[in-house]
């Protein structure tokens, strides 16, 4: 090639690689923006859309920037597209790890604006997203902080173990856990009760005793403990008491319908409620109250009780004739002061009556009690009280709803059939109560293992099915072997005596036609050829 040829083509690539410069400017400012809707963001699944959409966006950079001449950019968009990957992926995905994730990408973005990138310390450092919960354990005895490390991890939690207060203190500031389990001694117990002050919300802390007596539980609470425990430590009774913890902080917005024709006022509830991290939607349009039902799934539902063509006790007896939505709490908005009246709505439909006008602290108290309760209440109905699973009814629903929707959208779904091995065994010679513990525990473990969009439920006694929407045998084998693997692992204690148990499992996968009772049954002909094989191992149904 010429002189002449070499140039015309450096002209045009350097045309090309101007014209990306353009272009990226935009393609910054949309991840920048993105990244700070993302903080705004508190319902999960709309929340992990927009990771999904950073996601996608860094992909692209990482794989275009190079190509361009931005070597650096490119490098650490690939990093950060990763990190976001972890998240997605993560069976507890961590709000720290997700603050810290939008922080990277304003830093990605002002660095490549200002031409400073490839001289700035790289962006990748120790801090990766974790797979599951990240958990500070401050433990002196440094063996036995490893073995309960170990444990845990076999939940799929990320421990890290700090042997002294002033590394847990650092460790700290670095990044904040999910949560604190502390080693009880009085100067460790009151060196975390002056960290957990300067914090802007205090973390979850549980504490291992050495004693069960008054003053040790008194110290733990005055410390903010959410649990106590002592040794010999039962670390499976520990970590459902974590994974109770978790779910709290973790556990979706509580979400708010409010009707009311006043659009000014709906809109003020609206602000204050959803500053308390609620999930609101107004209407102002009675006459869409059914659709909006449906679509939004209310908890609570605010009812102005005086409006133009319809009264808030006339939506709530319709809303009371639909038994899906019985669990619904109803509260009343109006001026009305009259006792009497009051309570004759009240006797008619609904659960409370809040009077006109309301200060914003006392709206938010009434509605956050009303909306836990009624969560509480579905859950009570819904969910096996042993392990917190969907019930036996529900979970097939759910396969039903799953084997649908994998026949509209072609993608595969896979159904699992999982049962204790020897359960009878455990409950002959270590008690029921171990037993119950021992349930328990799987039901921790397979809701750390598997992801958001997983199904879980309580078939019957040690029997459980699970569902797993856009997963196809292999990939459903995989994931349910190493649960197989880290279940066996985990030691049980029934006084002085430690034992382990394992499971067998078996696998149907849904193949355009079969019904969701078909699905259960191959799935459980492939969990009774586990069993006859000799147990402790997963079996996929075969092709019909």
């Amino acid at each position: 090639m010429n002189d002449s040829a070499n140039e015309a083509l450096h002209d045009k690539l350097q045309a090309l690689n101007e014209k990306f410069a353009d272009r990226l400017e935009e393609e910054l400012a949309a991840l920048e923006q993105g990244a700070e809707r993302l903080l705004l963001i508190h319902e999960q699944e709309q929340r992990r859309q927009m990771v999904i959409d950073l996601h996608q966006r860094l992909h692209r950079l990482a794989g275009t920037a190079g190509t361009f001449g931005f070597t650096a950019l490119g490098e650490q968009s690939r990093l950060l597209e990763q990190r976001a990957d972890c998240w997605l992926n993560a069976a507890r995905p961590s709000g720290q790890a997700l603050s810290a994730l939008t922080q990277a990408i304003h830093q990605l973005a002002a660095a490549a604006q200002t031409g400073t990138l490839g001289q700035a310390e790289p962006l990748e450092n120790h801090e990766q997203l974790p797979a599951g919960c990240r958990i500070y354990l401050l433990e002196k005895n440094v063996e036995a902080g490893q073995e309960m490390c170990r444990t845990l991890s076999n939940f799929g939690y990320d421990v890290l173990l700090f042997p002294e207060p002033h590394l847990l203190q650092t460790a700290i500031q670095g990044q904040l856990p999910d949560a604190l389990i502390v080693s009880q001694h009085e100067a460790e117990l009151e060196e975390v009760d002056r960290l957990q002050q300067t914090l802007e919300s205090p973390l979850p802390l549980l504490v291992i005793g050495h004693h069960v007596d008054f003053d040790s539980q008194l110290a733990a609470v005055r410390a903010g403990a959410k649990g106590y425990f002592t040794r010999p430590l039962d670390v499976t009774q520990l970590e459902n008491k974590l994974e109770n913890c978790l779910n709290l902080q973790l556990s979706e917005p509580y979400r708010v319908l409010i009707v009311d024709d006043d659009t000014d006022l709906a809109a003020r509830y609206s602000l204050v409620l959803r500053n308390s991290q609620m999930l609101v939607q107004t209407l102002t349009d009675p006459s869409q109250l059914f659709e909006v039902m449906r679509a939004f799934n209310p908890e609570v539902v605010l009812l102005d009780m005086n409006m133009p063509d319809f009264t808030g006790l006339e939506l709530a007896q319709m809303i009371r004739l639909n038994d899906e939505w019985l669990r619904v709490t109803l509260i009343y908005l109006s001026g009305e002061t009259d006792i009497n009246r009051q309570m004759a709505a009240l006797l008619k439909a609904g659960d409370d009556f809040i009077t006109k006008p309301i200060g914003d602290g006392a709206l938010t108290a009434a509605v956050l009690s009303h909306a836990q309760r009624a969560r509480a209440l579905s859950m009570a109905l819904s969910r096996d009280s042993l392990t917190g699973l969907l019930k036996h009814a529900d979970i097939k629903e759910q396969v039903a709803l799953e084997v649908e929707r994998a026949l509209r959208s072609g993608k595969p779904a896979s159904v699992v059939m999982l049962d204790l091995d020897h359960f009878k065994q455990v409950n002959d010679q270590y008690g029921h109560a171990a037993g119950d513990n021992v349930i328990r525990s799987l039901a921790n473990l397979m809701r750390q293992r598997l992801r958001r969009i997983d199904s879980l439920g309580r078939y019957g006694g040690e029997e459980f099915v699970a569902v797993l929407p856009d997963c196809n045998l292999e990939q459903a084998r995989q994931i349910f072997d190493e649960i197989r693997q880290r279940f066996s692992a985990l030691p049980f204690h029934a006084d002085s005596r430690v034992f382990s148990v394992s499971l067998s499992a078996g696998i149907s996968e849904t193949d355009g036609h079969s019904s969701s009772s078909a699905l259960l049954e191959r799935a459980d002909q492939a969990l009774y050829a586990a069993k006859h094989n000799g147990r402790d191992q997963v079996q996929i149904a075969l092709p019909r």
